[in-house]
């Protein structure tokens, strides 16, 4: 049978990690986890689950950090997961029957995904097929700081079962996540010449709750669906209002120069 490398980025992922690991359940060859300067119990965690781990000083973006990790990958082929989705015991089966037959160089793998008390089957977070199983040497990761995606080479088969995904548990870490994306996501905007302005944070906030909770029938996942839509358009106002404030900033430099 063909060997399996299971890829992570990790920080402090203490509250995750130990199940998305044990979800694997013998399933892989190798775990390698590059972690990002983690003050909590996450490298203990991952020693346990015996895995390989780079702990590298800097932290230049997600996907170049998962790139590190795909090159430490030493199997046939590569798994990429988050500390905090989890396999079923399904679909850890189908992975292994298409490791036996496979029909392509690179898979996707449908996602559902947890908010605040319930799993998303609307908003826009389902179906979520996302590409992270595929033959080593076949794809990369893109260099993106944020939303990274995977760049295979050949067609993406899709998988049957799907993955759990456990991304925010209370209103906490939806906010954290928020202010993080908005400012590495503005970051990003700002590197690539895009512009925001006050106007632009309007609008298009305006339109992300539009999209998410009516086009995409987030009112059909109850309060979540709503507190869903209320938070992507927070997430995409803050955006663009971080990217104008960085514009603001590097006129004020330029003027000064």
């Amino acid at each position: 049978m063909p060997t399996l490398s299971v890829i992570l980025i990790t920080r402090n992922e203490e509250a995750n990690l130990g199940d998305c690991l044990t979800s694997l359940d013998g399933l892989a060859d190798q775990i390698v986890v590059v972690d990002t300067q983690s003050t909590d119990k996450t490298l203990e965690i991952a020693k346990t689950h015996g895995a390989l781990i780079s702990s590298p000083d800097d932290r230049p973006g997600f996907g170049p950090q998962k790139n590190r990790a795909l090159d430490l990958a030493n199997s046939d082929w590569v798994l990429s997961l988050d500390a905090d989705e989890r396999l079923t015991p399904e679909l850890r089966a189908e992975i292994k029957s298409v490791l036996n037959q496979p029909q392509a160089n690179c898979y996707a793998i449908p996602r559902l995904s947890w908010y605040c008390g319930r799993f998303m089957r609307h908003s826009g977070w389902t179906p979520d097929y996302v590409d992270r199983l595929f033959k080593r040497g076949t794809a990369r990761f893109s260099s993106d700081l944020v939303h990274e995606r995977l760049i295979p080479q050949g067609p993406v088969l899709k998988l049957k079962h799907q993955m759990l995904h456990y991304s925010f548990m209370n209103a906490e870490q939806v906010r954290a996540k928020m202010e993080r994306y908005s400012t590495d996501s503005a970051q990003q905007a700002f590197a690539k010449g895009k512009t925001g302005s006050p106007i632009k944070a309007v609008l298009h906030g305006a339109w992300s709750f539009v999209r998410t909770y009516f086009l995409r029938a987030g009112f059909l996942d109850g309060p979540q669906g709503f507190s869903l839509a209320c938070s992507n358009a927070q997430g995409t106002y803050y955006r663009y209002m971080k990217l104008w404030r960085l514009q603001q900033m590097a006129r004020t430099q330029n003027q000064k120069g």
